[in-house]
């Protein structure tokens, strides 16, 4: 993988990567709720000498203080100091536990001594640190004055009073929600990589191309204007940027295009439409692609090779009943079974009709070979085919037609999948014309395709009128010979449809 696969990883995956950091934060806020807070409050005293008289007094007694500063910061851990503090205070605790919240410090160069008192509250931290000066002078007036019948030569004098803390110093809310916040950003990071490296589901085109060989020719995006009610795209109407459709029938256009442009001397005549699953859209495709090449000015022939789950009728709106089943086992002839649609003059549909007990050997027959060929004559047929894993149904007609292109869904379909519907065309001696993704988002990590809009300026509305019923395409005059009468239903189209002039600007 490269650099910029990981960052699309990133980008895929933001709102995980947000969320694992705002539960970091969180787990840090949440974290400092449950903990005991703690106040420092801090008091200090001087180390003096007593008796001092003149100023060589002075300055022998200062000297002496300084060199008792050591052995007080000694003194201030005796077991001694902590039990003076607990009878001051009146605490119900050991004087190990004590000694543990305090610490004494001494600045360099001078006889103070600081006082910093740990408590659950501001009022408890004050009182230990101003209890500890207190002990620490009892203990200093008890050492100094042993042996002597005067005061004791040097003291500790209490300083500043300690302050009350307005705020804990633990927990530190701001340190623990920043920490969270990191480790939460870490993990979701890691995580959206260990996605990106272990997800085996198609996302690129680049990375069909590279890891099976076979060209995307194709990326239908998705959009809110299809559903299952409304599948079909009217590639005879102008669209623009603003409309949903727009990219819809752009990427249409474009798969026709490389279709077309695919063999230039012996281009496709006969594609197979499969997907390697149910539920790719491969029937959606199919009928919106025959209407793309109808759309063109290419007589087209859209075949419903679906024989298990036929779709082609109920798409194009069409009346279902007899069909290709039917033509094959000799029950109808082919020109009364083609149906013509309004959708498209150049267009004819050729239903499923009813469904056989053995749909593969019908499909695998040499009535059915014959028949792609007649057709094949005359126009360029498309034919929907069922999913190659689950039924051999579509590698048999891949096998009989020029190729198939194989519709996968993008950020569903695995490669295992395609790599698996790609073996079953190969045994089948079936050719892959390519890929073609279906449902691409417009937006985002995987967005493949764009939108580009024009302005039109406004033209009268023309008179509407309701569409004529639609009618099997074998009220033509047919006479005895099959082909000729295929030929001349291929050759009768209606009127030219009148379109509204307009100009793009």
């Amino acid at each position: 993988m490269e650099l910029r696969d990981y960052l699309r990883g990133l980008r895929r995956h933001w709102i995980a990567i947000l969320l694992m950091t705002v539960v970091g934060a969180s787990a840090g806020y949440g974290w400092t709720l449950l903990q005991t807070p703690v106040y420092v409050a801090n008091a200090s005293g001087i180390v003096s000498s007593t008796g001092v008289e003149d100023l060589g007094t002075s300055t022998l007694g200062d000297s002496l203080a300084r060199s008792k500063v050591p052995t007080y910061l000694e003194i201030a851990g005796w077991r001694t100091v902590a039990e003076h503090a607990i009878d001051e205070l009146g605490l119900n605790t050991t004087p190990e536990n004590v000694v543990k919240r305090i610490e004494v410090s001494n600045p360099a160069d001078t006889t103070f001594i600081d006082v910093s008192a740990q408590g659950p509250s501001p009022e408890s931290a004050r009182a230990l640190a101003e209890a500890w000066i207190d002990a620490m002078k009892v203990q200093v007036d008890i050492i100094e004055s042993e042996g002597s019948t005067g005061p004791s030569p040097v003291t500790i004098l209490p300083g500043d009073v300690a302050s009350l803390p307005t705020s804990p110093s633990f927990p530190d809310v701001q340190m623990a929600v920043t920490v969270g916040g990191i480790l939460g950003l870490g993990f979701g990071i890691a995580f959206a990589m260990i996605r990106t490296v272990s997800d085996r589901r198609i996302r690129l085109a680049d990375d069909v191309e590279q890891r099976t060989g076979v060209a995307v020719v194709g990326t239908i995006p998705i959009v809110p204007g299809l559903d299952d009610r409304n599948r079909l795209i009217e590639p005879s109407t102008e669209s623009s940027g603003r409309n949903s459709t727009f990219a819809v029938s752009e990427a249409l256009r474009a798969l026709r295009t490389n279709l077309q442009f695919m063999d230039v001397d012996h281009p496709p005549k006969t594609i197979v439409v499969t997907s390697p699953l149910p539920g790719d859209g491969k029937s959606t495709i199919a009928c919106n692609l025959a209407l793309t090449l109808a759309a063109g000015g290419t007589m087209v022939v859209l075949v419903d090779g679906d024989l298990r789950r036929s779709m082609v009728a109920k798409t194009m709106g069409l009346p279902e009943g007899a069909g290709l089943s039917d033509v094959l086992a000799g029950r109808a002839s082919l020109v009364e079974v083609l149906q013509r649609t309004p959708k498209s003059s150049n267009l004819l549909v050729l239903a499923a009709g009813s469904v056989p007990p053995n749909p593969s050997e019908v499909l695998g027959s040499e009535r059915m070979r014959a028949l792609i060929a007649d057709l094949t004559k005359h126009a360029t047929v498309i034919i929907d085919a069922p999913p190659l894993l689950p039924v051999t149904d579509g590698a048999v007609l891949t096998h009989q037609a020029d190729g198939a292109l194989i519709v996968v869904t993008l950020r569903k379909t695995t490669f295992d999948l395609l790599d698996k519907a790609l073996d079953t065309l190969h045994k089948a001696r079936g050719r892959a014309l390519g890929v073609v993704l279906n449902r691409a988002p417009l937006r985002g990590a995987d967005a493949a395709a764009y939108s580009y809009e024009y302005r039109r300026d406004p033209a009268p509305s023309a008179a509407t009128g309701e569409a004529s019923p639609v009618e099997p395409a074998s009220a033509v005059n047919t006479g005895s010979d099959p082909d000729s009468d295929l030929e001349a239903l291929v050759g009768e189209k209606p009127a030219p449809v009148t379109r509204r002039s307009g100009r793009r600007g």
